[in-house]
């Protein structure tokens, strides 16, 4: 039987593990609804983002997702190309690049109107859990980026 020293370094028992785990299982089971309308996962966070609050700077977008221009900006770039969004420099402030829908990624909006319902099927998770959890998830997040 392992002491609680042990038990406290078994993989299985991390808190972390646990939630990286989860996020990985996210991306796994959006990967086949999404492949369809031609998106990756972050991919659709950024166009939910631009589709909620529409023309954003990469910095807002960066904040929001959680994710530095180094990450965000070659995607942004690959967006670019596939006509989903444009990006321009700020009129006002030329050190802001902002982000906009093209035509063709507000259409996509239709066609992803569909995927959150299937993910909660997929979660197995009620409502009201599936509330609660992402109450508690950002709870957690919160706590987290106010001790780091």
């Amino acid at each position: 039987m392992p002491n609680a020293a042990e038990s406290a370094l078994r993989l299985e028992n991390q808190l972390c593990f646990a939630v990286h785990s989860a996020a990985h299982g996210f991306a796994q089971a959006y990967k086949p609804l999404l492949e369809p309308i031609g998106l990756t996962y972050p991919q659709f966070l950024v166009l939910l983002c631009l589709w909620e609050k529409g023309n954003q700077s990469v910095s807002e977008l960066g904040a929001r997702l959680y994710l530095d221009s180094g990450t965000l900006t070659p995607m942004l770039k690959r967006m670019e190309k596939a006509d989903l969004v444009t990006r321009r420099r700020d009129l006002v402030d030329e050190r802001l690049v902002r982000i906009a829908l093209t035509v063709k990624g507000e259409a996509l909006r239709e066609k992803a109107a569909e995927i959150p319902i299937a993910m909660g099927c997929i979660t197995g998770l009620g409502q009201e859990a599936a509330d609660q959890l992402r109450t508690a998830m950002k709870a957690l997040a919160n706590n987290l980026r106010a001790a780091a």
